[in-house]
C-alpha cells in the first residue's frame, strides 16, 4: 500500500481525497519508480479542483511531474537505482501521475535527473520550469538576441514567468516583467528583471497595432494579454506562447504577422520529442542558478498538503513553485 491522491467521479460530481491504494492498482508502465517529490502545476490545479476537465479517465492520481528511484525496470534505458524526471506526457490526465509515493510508467516518457540537480530542485523546477526553458529555446533558435532590445515575460510571478525571468537575464537579456502583484517586485528583481510593467497594460482590449517595444515575448497567459503583446512586437520579432492563463482565446487581426513580420510560436510541452526535452534541462543545469531556484521554490509542502494548495494555486494566492515531498 502507498498513499496517493485520488480524484474520482461518479453521478453527483467529482471527489479528490488522499487515501491508500494498493500498489496491484498502478497502470501499465515498463519502469517502476519510488517518487520522492512532485510538485503543483497550474493543470494539477485545475484537475484537483475540478476547475476544467482536464483528467480524461478516473480513477486518476494528479501530478503532471515527479522525480524518483526507479525499483524495476524492463526498459533497455533504465535500471533499478536510476534517479529519473518524468514531465508531462498526459501524465495525471491519461496516466497516473506523480502527486503519490510510488509510480510505473513508460521508459520513453522519462529523462535522467541532471547531475546539476538534487531531486528537489528538479521539482522546483517541473514542468513550468521545463517549459520556460523550451520558451526560451525557441525565441533563441529563431534568433533573438539581446542587442534586439527588451523581452517581455507575462504572467511573471507564476511558475513559467519566474523561471523565464531567470533563464532570459542569464542569457543577457533586458527583460521585462508583467504581473498583477505590485508587491513581488524585489522578487522578480532578485530574478533579473530590470523593469515591471503591470498586468493591466495588457489584459484589456487594445488596439490592433501598438507602438513597437518588445524584441521577444515570453507568454503564458493567452486571450487579450497574448493579443496586446503581438500588437507591440517589434518588426521581425518573436513571441513563444505557452499557456492560457486568462484564457485559450486570442482576440487579435493578422496585422502584426503581416505588416511587422511578427512570428507566434508555438510551445508544447507536453509530447515535446526527448531531444528537446534534453536540450531544455541543458539549458537549466547550465543557466538556472541555484539561488535563483531556492527564491524560486520556496514554498515545500507533503502530500497531505497539495489538495488545499492547488485551491491557493488557482485563486492566485501562491507565488513561484510549490514542491510537494510526497514522502512528508
Amino acid at each position: 500500500m502507498f498513499s496517493a491522491i485520488l480524484i474520482d467521479k461518479n453521478d453527483e460530481g467529482q471527489s479528490v481525497e488522499l487515501t491508500q491504494v494498493d500498489e496491484s492498482q498502478l497502470p501499465e508502465g515498463d519502469v517502476a519508480i519510488d517518487v520522492a517529490y512532485s510538485t503543483l502545476n497550474f493543470k494539477d490545479g485545475l484537475a484537483i479542483t475540478g476547475s476544467s476537465p482536464v483528467v480524461r479517465r478516473f480513477p486518476m492520481v494528479p501530478g503532471i511531474d515527479l522525480v524518483g528511484t526507479v525499483t524495476d525496470s524492463s526498459h533497455g534505458d533504465y535500471k533499478a537505482g536510476d534517479t529519473v524526471v518524468l514531465n508531462g506526457w498526459g501524465v495525471g490526465e491519461t496516466h497516473w501521475g506523480g502527486l503519490a509515493q510510488k509510480s510505473r510508467l513508460k521508459g520513453d516518457w522519462l529523462v535522467p535527473l541532471p547531475a546539476a540537480f538534487e531531486p528537489r530542485q528538479a521539482m522546483a523546477i517541473g514542468t513550468a520550469g521545463y517549459t520556460a526553458a523550451l520558451c526560451v529555446d525557441a525565441l533563441v533558435n529563431f534568433g533573438v538576441t539581446p542587442d534586439q532590445g527588451e523581452v517581455l515575460v507575462t504572467g511573471a510571478t507564476g511558475g513559467v514567468g519566474s523561471v523565464a525571468v531567470a533563464l532570459l537575464a542569464k542569457a543577457g537579456f533586458t527583460v521585462v516583467a508583467a504581473t498583477g502583484k505590485a508587491s513581488e517586485g524585489d522578487y522578480l528583481k532578485q530574478l533579473g528583471a530590470t523593469d515591471i510593467i503591470d498586468r493591466a497594460e495588457l489584459s484589456e482590449k487594445g488596439k490592433p497595432f501598438q507602438k513597437e517595444r518588445w524584441a521577444g515575448v515570453v507568454d503564458s497567459v493567452g486571450s487579450h494579454t497574448l493579443a496586446n503583446a503581438l500588437a507591440q512586437t517589434k518588426y521581425c520579432g518573436a513571441i513563444a506562447c505557452c499557456g492560457l492563463a486568462q484564457g485559450p482565446d486570442l482576440p487579435a487581426t493578422v496585422m502584426p504577422f503581416i505588416l511587422r513580420g511578427v512570428s507566434l510560436l508555438g510551445v508544447d510541452s507536453v509530447m515535446a520529442p526527448k531531444a528537446r526535452r534534453l536540450k531544455a534541462w541543458e539549458r537549466l543545469a547550465r543557466d538556472l542558478d541555484a539561488a535563483a531556484l531556492d527564491l524560486i521554490a520556496a514554498d515545500e509542502i507533503g502530500l497531505g498538503d497539495a489538495i488545499a494548495k492547488a485551491q491557493d494555486l488557482m485563486a492566485g494566492k501562491v507565488r513561484g513553485r510549490v514542491v510537494v515531498n510526497v514522502n512528508k
